[in-house]
């Protein structure tokens, strides 16, 4: 194990969940979107992470051979973000025939965003990158601890 693998994992995980928190966040505060530049009510987005090489910028996926071998060493990982996909959920439909958006039977589609599961989510999502942050400083008190050591 090098030096910064902890430091660099922990820091992996917090821009993991920092995207992760930006996105439920755009969420939220699209919840009652009805009109995008696409056309359309705003569709929910969820964030896909992928485990990632630490030293390395392929992907798990294209070296799961040299992985799944029993000669190679285990390599440290970290996560990062794969895509960002809109939900196909079916917007939900409401009766406003005075809104500027509704349809032709007065109907208005509104995102399929629960902001009750989003608030969860970006709780999920903040204690998450919490963790991480206490990873990052447990690692670094231990290289302190390890320095004073040296020293005396």
């Amino acid at each position: 194990m090098g030096l910064f693998d902890g430091y660099n994992i922990a820091s992996s995980g917090m821009g993991a969940q920092r995207t992760r928190i930006n996105i439920v966040s755009a969420n939220i505060a699209n919840a009652k979107t009805t009109h995008t530049e696409a056309g359309g009510p705003y569709k929910k987005q969820n964030v896909v992470f992928e485990e990632l090489l630490v030293n390395n910028t392929k992907n798990l996926n294209n070296n799961l051979q040299e992985t799944n071998n029993k000669n190679t060493s285990a390599e440290l990982r970290g996560v990062g973000v794969k895509s960002i996909v809109e939900n196909d959920a079916d917007p939900i439909m409401k009766y406003e025939p005075s809104h500027p958006d509704a349809n032709e039977e007065g109907y208005v589609a509104y995102p399929n965003i629960n902001p009750v599961v989003e608030m969860v989510d970006l709780i999920e999502a903040m204690r998450s990158y919490e963790a991480n942050v206490a990873t990052f400083n447990t690692h670094k008190n231990i290289d302190s601890k390890t320095l004073e050591i040296l020293k005396a």
